[in-house]
């Protein structure tokens, strides 16, 4: 008996919230499937038939645009505004929601509303953003299901500027929200805030850890104090270039959204920032989701601490304003410490009237500031030049600006098409991957003998599978990027990728633009590519005796090499792809992980995976024709043998080596197949080998071949955003 006051719990403390009781804990080299189970319907209260595009287009759009400009100036208090314009807090919101996407993998960013949740809501970077997502609250409470938090978020920062009289670009709606964490985006290998250990070469920037774009644990882009906390603004320049270019920035954009982000609304740093309470995670459940609680003065107001540094850039912090770079360009500075102990630059010698007036305290005029990353604006030589220019003539200024705030909130918004709203700007930016429109309909009947030409043509049933999924798999749900529409696989760079097999690819294309060249109706090659890899599925399944359609979507268009952005392609280039059995050389990380991360970014299940491997081995199409896997005597024939003979006891599996297996023939002692370690994770991995065993079994031949088409299908149309076909994302 416990004689204590206070009653034993029957449940095991901490079994509901400590992850150290995790399966993982017990085998951390297990493979982790989590990846592949993010964002499970289960999690989201709007069920599974709520519908955002519908909601938005019911949704009084210039209603909530005028609720957001008035919250600006409608300061509260529990969080006084600085100088009574919350314009700087939710720009700083939008700017570190939307600072988060990197290019390498297309996570991280906007697109989900992910500042809500941990660990970005309690990044160091991220102090008292909490504040601006509350007092965005009676606003989403209002609107409801009709504007997203995700959309929020940025139409919040957008509106703020416009609310300080700067003109927008445009801004475009579309972004869903999640309902727990992402799991799935690597952020560090870190343990501690503020650690810095994710580069090869510490003293050259570039060798920045991909994916990874910002420079520590737990900031957006690099440290405002310097590298590692020490001012040298030509030190900073290599880190902020490196930075944005890893977030699809140029020079000259990068230039613009730093003066542009600091023209309005102040750094935060008076007061001991060692004082301040947990991040929101940490908190007490009294906080009710605040963190950094501050123990100093008013804990607000003039006594705010965010960052650390303390002051505006500008002389008038509240409106738009062209006195960044006369105040950066015109001066001499020199750093010093803040009350909070930050490095930052302040003027020698400036005039009163230069100076900005205190946030909160009526008459007092205090020394503008800049960072070690402005200092670099004026410092570094291609910056100053840059900058130089934007001095001269704010116009232009203000033109890059607009364009480059547009594409930092809505680069992870994937194609045009998934755009929604009024302010949606007719312009074709490169950077969203413009596909062009096709002017014809292809009724059923004239796909049939589509399919029946393709079949003919003299080419193998695998080359035209291999080509759509070449051309598919560049699909990523991240940032919405690649896919088969646009047939840039015909296009530089990817028709010289390795892993598309460009001797193979090259004969393939050639052939369907001499089918186009016959066609009356002229069919783009996007759709001839996806048409011919399910023409050759059908007749894979056929000939298992089993009757199947593929589902076919037309409507693919055809992109120039002017409509691509051959640069911004290099990211989306495969380095491995275990659905083909082919890796271009060894990593660190294992072939099984590198799948479950492909696998996570083209939007696919662990069911959905497991199905594919098995088709896609006996269909034959690893990549160079090698046969590891192919657990099979009817290759190219849409049969289970895969699964059927991974479980198959008769067998043993003996390591040739690091990823290669021979399957050998327990009775006769000879080897049957080979294998690599995707193929064999399948029978290894209890999860894994559950999906096998259903697709192993004698009853579910037809199940196998149904679930590989609606498999196969997903990836093919995934990027279909014009027909909300695709992903379940808009």
């Amino acid at each position: 008996m416990n004689n204590s006051k206070k009653g034993k719990c029957p449940v095991m403390h901490g079994a509901n919230t400590e992850t150290n009781n995790s399966v993982m804990s017990w085998w951390p080299n297990a493979l982790n499937l989590d990846i592949l189970h993010q964002h499970d319907t289960k999690t989201n209260p709007l069920g599974e038939d709520f519908n955002y595009r519908e909601e938005f287009n019911k949704l009084d759009y210039e209603g909530l645009k005028n609720d957001l400009k008035k919250l600006m100036t409608n300061s509260q208090d529990w969080w006084p505004a600085d100088w009574g314009q919350y314009g700087g807090l939710m720009i700083r919101m939008t700017w570190h929601d939307a600072g988060t996407y990197r290019m390498a993998d297309g996570r991280g960013g906007a697109n989900t509303g992910n500042q809500r949740f941990a660990p970005v809501n309690s990044w160091p970077d991220n102090v008292n953003l909490d504040k601006a997502r509350r007092l965005l609250w009676p606003i989403k409470k209002k609107y409801g299901n009709k504007i997203s938090w995700a959309d929020l978020f940025i139409l919040a920062g957008t509106m703020a500027y416009e609310s300080m009289g700067f003109k927008i670009f445009g801004f475009g709606a579309g972004r869903e929200d999640i309902w727990h964490p992402e799991k799935d985006v690597y952020w560090g290998s870190e343990k501690e805030w503020l650690d810095k250990d994710r580069y090869s070469d510490k003293s050259d920037e570039e060798t920045l850890e991909n994916p990874l774009a910002a420079v520590q644990m737990g900031l957006i882009y690099v440290n405002p104090e310097g590298v590692d906390g020490n001012p040298d603004p030509l030190k900073t320049a290599q880190a902020v270039r490196a930075t944005f270019k890893r977030m699809a920035m140029n020079d000259e954009e990068t230039v613009a959204l730093t003066a542009g982000g600091h023209t309005v609304g102040k750094a935060h740093g008076n007061g001991d920032a060692s004082k301040l309470g947990p991040e929101p995670e940490g908190a007490p459940v009294e906080n009710q989701g605040f963190g950094w609680k501050n123990p100093h003065g008013k804990g607000n107001a003039e006594d705010t601490v965010s960052s650390g540094l303390e002051g505006a850039w500008t002389t008038t912090p509240d409106k738009w304003n062209h006195t960044y770079f006369h105040l950066l360009l015109n001066h001499e500075w020199g750093a010093k410490k803040s009350p909070a102990g930050a490095w930052q630059w302040e003027p020698f010698n400036i005039k009163e009237e230069d100076k900005p007036f205190d946030a909160h305290i009526p008459g007092v005029r205090r020394n503008p500031i800049m960072t070690d990353a402005d200092m670099a604006l004026k410092m570094d030589p291609e910056y100053r030049k840059i900058s130089e220019r934007f001095y001269k003539d704010p116009k232009y200024f203000e033109e890059v600006f607009a364009r480059a705030w547009f594409k930092l909130t809505h680069r992870d918004l994937g194609p045009k098409s998934r755009y929604l709203g009024p302010d949606v700007p007719e312009e074709d930016l490169i950077w969203q991957d413009p596909v062009p429109a096709v002017d014809y309909t292809l009724p059923e009947s004239e796909i049939e003998k589509l399919k029946t030409k393709l079949l003919n043509s003299g080419l193998t049933p695998t080359e035209l599978i291999n080509t759509a999924w070449d051309s598919a798999r560049t699909f990523r749900c991240s940032d919405f990027r690649g896919g088969a529409n646009g047939a840039r696989i015909r296009l530089e760079p990817q028709k010289d990728w390795e892993g598309n097999e460009p001797k193979r690819l090259e004969k393939v294309l050639s052939k369907l633009t001499e089918i186009q060249a016959e066609l009356t109706k002229k069919v783009s090659i996007a759709d001839l590519i996806v048409l011919g890899g399910n023409a050759a599925i059908e007749k894979a399944a056929e000939k298992a005796g089993i009757k199947i359609k593929v589902p076919f979507i037309p409507g693919r268009g055809d992109a120039t090499e002017e409509m691509t952005d051959r640069e911004s392609f290099d990211v989306l280039e495969p380095l491995h792809d275990g659905y083909r059995n082919w890796q271009k050389k060894e990593y660190a990380v294992k072939p099984e992980e590198l799948l479950l991360d492909r696998t996570q970014l083209m939007g696919l299940t662990a069911p959905e995976m497991t199905v594919l491997i098995g088709g896609m081995r006996v269909l034959g199409t690893n990549h160079g024709g090698t046969k590891h896997g192919v657990f099979t005597e009817k290759e190219g024939i849409l049969t289970n043998d895969f699964f059927v003979n991974l479980t198959d006891m008769k067998y043993s599996w003996r390591p040739v080596s690091e990823n290669l297996y021979n399957i050998v023939d327990r009775k006769s002692g000879k080897t049957k197949w080979t294998a690599t370690r995707v193929d064999l994770v399948f029978g290894s991995n209890s999860i894994l080998r559950a999906y096998a065993e259903v697709y192993a079994q004698d009853d579910n031949k037809e199940k196998f071949a149904n679930d590989f088409v609606k498999a196969w299908g997903k990836v093919m149309n995934a990027d279909r955003f014009d027909t909300l076909s695709g992903s379940k994302k808009l």
